[in-house]
């Protein structure tokens, strides 16, 4: 794997209707929209998601955890661990979670500004809380490094 600085980070927004997904360098400390996989009950098509890690070949997976705003865990946290656990037991790639609260909120705001649809159920935005979620993920890494 890459040094720190230099990896290639595919980030997932975990929903279970869409996930959204995102790319992004670690050096540039920026992501990209790149798909929003259907999802139903949470189950994504697998082959779309490996289709995916294929085509982007990430040195590390970030994949959101919805914790609720007192730091506690829900439901959506458990099925967010269990799609990185998925993710790791299926394609072997390094799995981290990163706190998303807030992301899809967010999302919503910036597409709203722009002009874009209200019709978020239609028109999801789970591929633009995918590039918060990995840009917050930079984040991280960059204060580890400053500290």
């Amino acid at each position: 794997m890459p040094e720190p600085g230099n990896r290639r980070v595919l980030a997932f927004d975990y929903g279970t209707r869409r996930i959204g997904v995102a790319s992004g360098q670690e050096m540039l400390g920026t992501g990209q929209p790149v798909a929003m996989i259907p999802a139903r009950d949470g189950i994504p098509d697998w082959s779309r998601v490996e289709a995916l890690l294929q085509e982007w070949q990430p040195d590390l997976v970030v994949v959101g955890l919805p914790l609720n705003m007192d730091d506690t865990e829900n439901e959506m946290c458990a099925r967010a661990r269990k799609f990185g656990n998925r993710l790791h037991g299926r394609y072997h790639v390094t799995v981290e979670m990163v706190d998303e609260r807030l992301t899809s909120f967010e999302a919503k705001g910036v597409v709203m500004a722009a002009g874009g649809s209200r019709d978020f159920g239609r028109h999801g935005v789970d591929d633009r809380a995918a590039v918060l979620i990995l840009e917050t993920w930079f984040g991280l890494q960059r204060d580890r490094v400053d500290h």
